[in-house]
């Protein structure tokens, strides 16, 4: 039976290299990677000193006894310490804990993907539901689309957070990843932009059925291509006015009606079918807009032509940006992120990695999948860099600049799919080696 080991409250200006602390506070009131551990360097414990704790709890059974030779007068009528463990037996006890830690996260990461995926699945069966009832049945599709927009803005608006998260390959088909792309990052930008409730179903069902009018168009020109002849190009665009036809068989409202015809309208003036400029637009439109831009951008109809997240939003903010309003611009770079999910990067520690998730609130400091040739890609632990500070992006890569190794490793995806995730401390648990400064945040 493993005996308790003995605690001791010790003043923190006491404290000293090797000794086994556990710090009670939450896992973000604190920069380390865990709460317990043995101090190895005096940067850590003027890291705690920073804290403003009085006392720290010291477990002295799993501290170098030379470390408390001084505090034999501090453990007074305290029960005596069982024998210290010796250095193998501490090391071995600690690597166990290290693997039931590692374990834990595993789990908890391949759970909280299981759920977004379940989620995302759910959502586009739905949307496949309400194209094929469309044309059929309006009213019943607009009952459907209501209700699907209806649960996702429960879902968003329940939490104070919420990532935006990378789904697998595999997640949807083209048509219904476009729309619920378009819809949950629409949703999420809405809400950073602090629109009133009315404003935010507008958006979402306008980004839902932005593309219905699609329906009708044959199945080649459904995604838009640079080598569309005049009259393809033409047949094309009248997406716009069929799925306007659409909308008033189906009963949408003004507002929604505004984003299925301007969500191709730019800021500019240069959009279509009117040339209307920002002012004309409405603001679900000027959002929907933007992020039906963005996804075009990283999810053309030709994959080989697609933009990664990060080259997206940098033609978005220095070779387009007169395409979109300003404001709604400045806050979704600030939702996504410098590197949205997606991006394929390089840690200040010269590792690689892949973007998965996002959280708007701490955009530079997102969670990556990090490339260790030690460990299967399957084991791979995501790496949330809120939780390490010393660790950051130094830049972001195309995928074609990584090796053939790392590149099977991180598998970039081809088609970028998102979908939302609520945060839980469950997602804080990480480990990572920290050796290096943090990046400096300069990209490729």
């Amino acid at each position: 039976m493993e005996t308790k080991p003995t605690e001791l409250m010790l003043d923190v200006h006491k404290l000293r290299i090797g000794m086994f602390v556990y710090l009670d506070l939450g896992w973000m009131d604190h920069p380390f990677p865990l709460n317990r551990f043995k101090i190895s360097t005096n940067a850590q414990i003027e890291q705690i000193k920073g804290l403003r704790l009085k006392q720290v709890k010291v477990m002295t059974a799993l501290s170098d006894p030379a470390s408390l030779l001084d505090e034999d007068s501090s453990l007074g009528d305290q029960p005596a310490a069982p024998a210290v463990l010796s250095t193998e037996e501490l090391a071995a006890k600690q690597a166990a804990e290290a693997i039931q830690a590692r374990r834990r996260s595993l789990a908890q990461q391949n759970a909280d993907l299981a759920r977004c995926e379940r989620e995302f699945s759910t959502a586009s069966g739905a949307w496949k539901q309400v194209a094929a009832l469309a044309q059929q049945d309006a009213a019943k599709a607009r009952e459907q689309s209501e209700a699907l927009v209806k649960g996702l803005l429960d879902q968003i608006t329940a939490t104070r957070e919420s990532n935006i998260r990378l789904l697998s390959e595999t997640a949807g088909d083209g048509n219904a990843l476009h729309a619920l792309n378009v819809t949950v990052i629409s949703l999420l930008l809405g809400r950073a932009l602090q629109l009133d409730d009315a404003t935010l179903n507008d958006i979402g069902l306008g980004a839902l059925l932005h593309d219905i009018g699609k329906l009708s168009l044959p199945d080649r020109l459904r995604w838009h291509s640079d080598k569309f002849t005049a009259v393809e190009e033409k047949i094309y665009r009248e997406h716009v006015q069929a799925g306007l036809k659409l909308g008033e068989k189906m009963g949408l409202s003004p507002g929604v009606m505004a984003v299925l015809g301007q969500h191709h309208e730019t800021a500019d003036g240069k959009g279509y079918p009117t040339g209307m400029s920002k002012d004309g637009m409405s603001q679900a439109a000027r959002v929907v807009a933007l992020v039906n831009a963005y996804d075009n951008l990283c999810n053309p109809g030709n994959a080989a032509l697609a933009a990664t997240p990060h080259e997206a939003l940098a033609m978005m903010f220095a070779q387009i940006k007169p395409r979109f309003d300003a404001t709604c611009l400045t806050a979704f770079i600030r939702m996504m992120g410098v590197y949205p999910p997606g991006s394929v990067v390089q840690l200040s520690d010269e590792r690689f990695a892949l973007v998965v998730s996002v959280n708007a609130s701490r955009p530079l400091r997102p969670k990556v999948i990090v490339h260790d040739a030690k460990v299967p890609p399957e084991d791979a632990i995501m790496v949330d860099l809120q939780t390490e500070p010393t660790l950051g992006i130094r830049r972001s890569l195309h995928p074609r600049h990584l090796t053939r190794p790392v590149l099977e490793y991180l598998s970039p995806r081809k088609r970028m799919c998102y979908f939302f995730e609520r945060t839980t401390e469950a997602n804080g648990i990480v480990w990572v080696d920290t050796n290096n400064g943090p990046g400096s945040g300069d990209s490729e």
